[in-house]
């Protein structure tokens, strides 16, 4: 997908955008599942300025967060998922535990992320506060996460076995 960039090409892409004054907004998650969550997060996100860049964990980062069985689907096809949203303008694939690296690179104008955060634990908080940038809490749509559905679907097995 077009969408897909790397980091170098990204940086490149956003160093253009913001020459002409873009709001540039970064999000990022595992996206495991992708469901109805993910879907108001970044719509929302999307809200908040001209471009949105959405990180999302490699395939060995979310095994080393999640632990085995996960992810569920590989990062090519997750990010596929995300990169069909009319509202993500980019996406990049990052190996780290967390999106620093991304977020210093590409020195986006706002992060979101969701409220079960707190401003301060939003990963980049300082860096981004330090040249004017801010963090943006979005809404959650209550009930519903990548572990939820995964434990109700282990349950139903179990049961219709």
């Amino acid at each position: 997908m077009k969408k897909i960039k790397t980091l170098v090409s990204l940086s490149e892409i956003i160093k253009k955008a913001k020459e002409q004054k873009k709001i540039i907004v970064f999000t990022n998650g595992c996206f495991d599942l992708f469901h109805y969550g993910h879907l108001i997060s970044l719509v929302e996100a999307g809200k908040h300025g001209d471009i949105l860049i959405v990180g999302i964990n490699s395939d060995s980062s979310i095994k080393k967060l999640k632990g085995n069985g996960r992810p569920v689907f590989s990062q090519k096809e997750r990010a596929g998922i995300v990169c069909g949203l009319r509202c993500v303008d980019y996406c990049v694939v990052f190996n780290e535990s967390t999106p620093a690296k991304v977020i210093k690179t590409l020195k986006p104008d706002i992060i979101a992320k969701g409220a079960d955060y707190k401003k301060e634990d939003v990963v980049g908080y300082d860096f981004v506060e330090k040249y004017g940038g801010k963090i943006v809490l979005l809404p959650l749509v209550k009930g519903i996460s990548t572990s939820e559905i995964i434990k109700k679907i282990k349950n139903e097995d179990i049961e219709n076995n």
